[in-house]
């Protein structure tokens, strides 16, 4: 989830939204039931709002979705969305800083993460790699949604506004090149499974192990 279009439901209300996880969730969800296992636990990385991890989780159980942020603000919007839930498959939040220490899941089936290399500088593009290469069992799969660039270029002009935008918020983000990625990947035992075309210009990249 995109935390820079997150906006609050009301005073005393503590769940954030945005219209972005309104507008991705569908297409995400199809390409998730496509690629996940039926049992495991799947670990989402900079969770944000919230939203995503109770959709996904209505629609994936019984797979258990573990939602993580390192911000307080998103820590308390998700736990605010799962009260409003009855999901047994969806677990509590947990801090996670992707440059820091991880937990060990025994049971870690998968790993999914929306909307955040292009909001984070690249060490948290490695370190979500590294990290996805070392926990995740063998056949478990890294899930990675976005925009990217490819061969060198924007997808599209809205793109590449986007990208100025985001590199005049601080010079350490941007919309990364696909082909970095992909390095990061293979040097992590990595491989690319799939490159969905999802709408507004995002992609939905599948690595395996």
């Amino acid at each position: 989830m995109n935390s820079m279009d997150s906006r609050e439901h009301g005073e005393g209300d503590r769940r954030l939204s945005s219209p972005a996880a309104q507008r991705n969730r569908e297409p995400i969800l199809a390409v998730l039931k496509s690629i996940l296992p039926q049992t495991g636990r799947v670990l989402e990385i900079a969770s944000g709002s919230g939203e995503h991890a109770v959709y996904f989780a209505r629609h994936l159980a019984p797979l258990c979705w573990q939602p993580t942020d390192p911000s307080e603000t998103a820590l308390a919007s998700i736990a605010a969305w799962r009260d409003t839930e009855t999901l047994k498959n969806l677990a509590a939040p947990v801090r996670l800083d992707v440059t820091g220490r991880w937990p060990v899941l025994p049971d870690l089936a998968a790993i999914v993460c929306i909307n955040l290399l292009h909001i984070s500088p690249w060490r948290a593009s490695e370190a979500l790699f590294a990290e996805a290469g070392r926990q995740l069992p063998m056949d478990g799969v890294l899930v990675v949604y976005g925009p990217f660039r490819r061969d060198g270029e924007h997808t599209a002009s809205s793109n590449a506004a986007f990208d100025e935008d985001l590199r005049s918020r601080d010079p350490q983000w941007g919309i990364r090149d696909l082909e970095a990625v992909q390095t990061l990947a293979s040097d992590n035992a990595l491989t690319c499974e799939a490159v969905h075309e999802l709408p507004a210009n995002n992609l939905c990249v599948v690595w395996r192990r």
